[in-house]
């Protein structure tokens, strides 16, 4: 007789884990630290821990653009481990305006070519730091 798995369709999952295999972070300790941050939020207001259960058609709140807006997303389905993008997507419904997204967007790519002028790429130094913001305080309609 061959050896049969069987899986059962899991009820919930910790939060950290189900961010991390939908792709809304790259590791699951980024994930976890910013459900323990309060950036992850319940649609009710209230923060996750990362070890909080999640269930399917649980509404939760995901930062987006560098913390810029935050996403609405609805759970569809338990994932654990990390999948491709167009299977996670299918894992989840995404309830955010487009126009709301649009314009985090295109504030994070002025951030970045504003500090792709000023000559400063990847991590700044305290030194570029110090220039970045003098610049910022100087011109308002820096950002």
């Amino acid at each position: 007789m061959k050896n049969r798995e069987i899986t059962l369709e899991k009820t919930s999952i910790r939060a950290d884990k189900w961010l991390c295999a939908t792709r809304f972070f790259k590791t699951r300790s980024q994930a976890a630290k910013a459900c323990d941050g309060g950036k992850v939020r319940k649609k009710t207001g209230e923060s996750l821990k990362a070890s909080t259960p999640l269930k399917v058609n649980d509404s939760i709140c995901v930062p987006a653009y560098e913390n810029r807006c935050h996403r609405d997303i609805l759970i569809l389905k338990l994932i654990d481990k990390r999948v491709g993008a167009p299977e996670a997507a299918l894992c989840y419904e995404d309830k955010t305006d487009p126009i709301v997204l649009e314009k985090a967007r295109e504030e994070m790519k002025e951030r970045r070519q504003n500090r792709a002028s000023l000559g400063i790429g990847g991590k700044m130094s305290k030194r570029d730091r110090r220039v970045w913001e003098k610049a910022k305080d100087g011109n308002r309609s820096f950002f």
